[in-house]
């Protein structure tokens, strides 16, 4: 995805849609636009003004990837940004799983004394041996 070269630093604030227009070359109104139809959510001033946040710059840069470079339409890029998003989370809980599996085995590797059956989360008893007379 293309980003625009600018070096910017991590606002809390944010920036004003006039700044953020002339940044990417964007008509304010589709700014305004992106928000009516909830692509962007810019924080509000005390004032009302929209303020951008670099995370809604990251956005928008992904949003005009989409349309500028691939010809994606608006209700396109809705659907990439939620499944985007769908697939962040399930990244965050696949890695919170795995971080918790892990855990796990090691404690389970430095208890040592448990038997791996007492702690499983099925029980399986041993076969039983049934002998056979001939």
């Amino acid at each position: 995805m293309a980003r625009v070269n600018t070096k910017r630093k991590k606002a809390r604030a944010g920036y004003m849609i006039s700044a953020v227009a002339e940044l990417y070359k964007l008509h304010p109104q589709t700014l305004r636009l992106y928000e009516r139809v909830g692509l962007l959510k810019p924080s509000r001033s005390d004032g009302n003004t929209r303020l951008y946040t670099d995370s809604d710059l990251e956005r928008l840069e992904v949003i005009l990837t989409l349309t500028r470079e691939m010809g994606v339409n608006l209700a396109g890029i809705e659907i990439i940004l939620n499944m985007r998003e769908k697939m962040a989370e399930m990244q965050r809980q696949m890695e919170s799983f795995t971080s918790y599996v892990q855990q796990e085995l090691v404690r389970g590797l430095r208890s040592g004394t448990a038997r791996p059956a007492d702690n499983a989360l099925v029980r399986v008893t041993p076969p039983k041996v049934i002998r056979v007379h001939k």
